[in-house]
């Protein structure tokens, strides 16, 4: 049997108790020592549940990045030895539980040095890697990254590693320090206490921004107008630059003359792969084709993490056992200014 967190239709987090799932075969059976939980994807629903209830809804086991050790092997995972320290991601596997199979392309082997703790972040430090990516952020541009969650917090550290002057803006002070405590982020901004595009152009010495990246869901419509006036203009009055958007957001803007030749692109999921059942199993794409799949990306993020270039120290606002995730997670929910990642220990 296993713990397993759950949520149902009326918004209701409980920890239930069910056998442990049969392993498929591609599968490798975790015995999970942390799970990280995002509280944009996977809490930023619950108050619209609790509002609009739906009692037929059955409860859903939620939860898509923790790690662990491999404690059995499903057929074709002979290769993955018994005792393997591995980050596990993906939404339906990598659950906030004691025990969780996951598929062998989403279960990546954690360096010596890594923490469990900091490896649980693997799914949403490939996102933020992802995004960089589909930005294609270099040397010595300047990007602004606007809401500092936990991917944002990834991204902008990110974006730092990949040679870009890094502006964070957000509106909560706790974010706001959890970024600058990095080491890896220029400036820090909050737009309810400074002219952020006036601080943008201060930073930039009047170059004026490459890109920008909008890292929050909802409305997004004000982020991208603000990152649009902070954007280069050139001399035929047309703004410039990329505006990747990795959070789940909705934006509205009048494109072709009212936007100018500014590139915005959608960055979804961590990479390459993710939700290819297929591939997840075991099959790969053909690494002179798609060389930066999911599993690479988190990879990547691991070896940042062992090198210590990418931090985890000041994400982590609090921790709790298992048992404990209701009333973790409803401290995400109800005082979102008052914690930033949250980590259940099985």
């Amino acid at each position: 049997m296993r713990r397993v967190v759950m949520l149902d239709g009326a918004g209701r987090i409980t920890v239930e108790t069910e056998p442990i799932p049969e392993l498929k075969a591609g599968q490798v059976l975790v015995e999970v020592k942390a799970c990280c939980v995002s509280p944009g994807t996977e809490l930023g629903g619950v108050p619209a549940r609790r509002r609009s209830p739906n009692p037929d809804a059955p409860k859903r086991a939620f939860g898509y990045s923790n790690a662990g050790v491999v404690v059995a092997q499903g057929p074709g995972c002979d290769d993955i030895p018994l005792g393997a320290r591995v980050a596990c991601m993906g939404g339906g596997y990598a659950l906030h539980t004691s025990h969780a199979a996951v598929p062998r392309n989403l279960a990546v082997t954690i360096p010596e040095e890594v923490s469990f703790e900091a490896a649980s972040t693997n799914h949403l430090s490939a996102t933020a890697l992802h995004a960089i990516r589909r930005g294609e952020f270099t040397l010595g541009e300047h990007v602004v990254v606007m809401g500092l969650g936990i991917v944002g917090y990834f991204a902008a550290q990110l974006a730092s590693l990949a040679g870009a002057h890094v502006l964070a803006v957000d509106r909560l002070p706790l974010r706001l320090q959890a970024v600058a405590a990095t080491g890896g982020v220029e400036r820090v901004a909050n737009p309810d206490e400074e002219d952020v595009v006036a601080v943008a152009r201060e930073f930039s010495r009047g170059h004026g921004f490459d890109g920008g990246i909008i890292a929050f869901g909802g409305d997004g419509t004000p982020a991208l107008k603000t990152i649009v006036q902070m954007l280069k203009q050139a001399p035929d009055t047309h703004k410039m630059g990329c505006v990747v958007v990795v959070g789940g957001a909705t934006v509205e803007h009048l494109f072709a003359a009212g936007l100018g030749n500014v590139d915005v692109r959608s960055s979804a999921r961590p990479g390459p792969g993710y939700h290819d059942p297929a591939w997840e199993h075991g099959a790969d794409y053909p690494p002179v084709f798609v060389q930066w799949t999911t599993r690479r990306h988190v990879e990547e993020c691991l070896r940042l993490q062992e090198l210590g270039r990418l931090k985890t120290d000041s994400l982590f606002t609090h921790r709790a056992s298992l048992d404990e995730a209701p009333e973790a997670c409803e401290r995400l929910i109800e005082n979102p200014a008052e914690a930033l990642g949250v980590l259940l220990i099985p």
